[in-house]
């Protein structure tokens, strides 16, 4: 059975994104004795789940979250510190001030297409190396609401399929507002969206059966 659970060390996706990650990594200890990585939206958790893949001897980890609540459930460790900051402005944080930027599944989450832009230009402004994904817009299957097709359909129909019944990740609502707030909540791309927000990475295409399930952009 297909693990996609998100914090399971299972997840064959997640894996491979760690993988990605650590040939990056071996790229900046190639160079320097440490490697600094800020995960833009990360929480504790994560890093906890690949802890074992890590060499935390020579990497440290900055989680930066606007929402504390999402950093984590549990307490701050020794494997990474958490910051309280915005994705689409990391204000106090200079040029070029880490090694690698990190992020996994969180642009779809800033809202508008200018707030993607903002923080596309943070992603590339805070590290000379980065690696993000974010679902792909083209799956069948929106990852949130883990339901076929209702990422297609107008927004209209869709919140108030929300209003009818709990679609994955996204909880039944009983009013218009919530609804619409809980369908805008994640607003999905495609390859030349990425592409635009990522003008200077290669835009890999993570796959399941045949099918773009994501979309990596990988700077070296």
């Amino acid at each position: 059975m297909l693990d996609i659970r998100p914090n399971s060390k299972t997840n064959q996706f997640r894996r491979a994104r760690v993988e990605l990650l650590n040939t990056l990594i071996a790229e900046v200890l190639a160079q320097k004795a440490s490697c600094s990585i800020i995960d833009i939206g990360g929480t504790l958790d994560f890093w906890r789940t690949w802890k074992d893949e890590i060499d935390w001897s020579r990497v440290s980890v900055t989680c930066a979250n606007l929402n504390p609540s999402h950093l984590d459930e549990g307490q701050e460790t020794a494997l990474a510190k958490r910051i309280t900051a915005d994705a689409c402005d990391l204000n106090g944080i200079k040029d070029n001030a880490f090694d690698i930027a990190f992020s996994n599944s969180v642009i779809e989450h800033v809202g508008s297409w200018r707030n993607m832009v903002a923080m596309a230009n943070e992603v590339r402004r805070v590290a000379p190396k980065y690696l993000l994904q974010t679902p792909y817009f083209w799956f069948p299957i929106e990852p949130h609401a883990r339901t076929p097709f209702i990422h297609w359909l107008p927004q209209s129909w869709t919140y108030r399929l929300v209003m009818t019944r709990t679609n994955g990740y996204w909880p039944r609502q009983d009013n218009v507002s919530g609804a619409v707030a809980v369908v805008q909540s994640a607003q999905l791309v495609d390859f030349r969206q990425m592409q635009a927000l990522f003008p200077d990475a290669d835009v890999k295409r993570e796959r399941f059966l045949g099918l773009t399930k994501s979309l990596i952009a990988v700077r070296h």
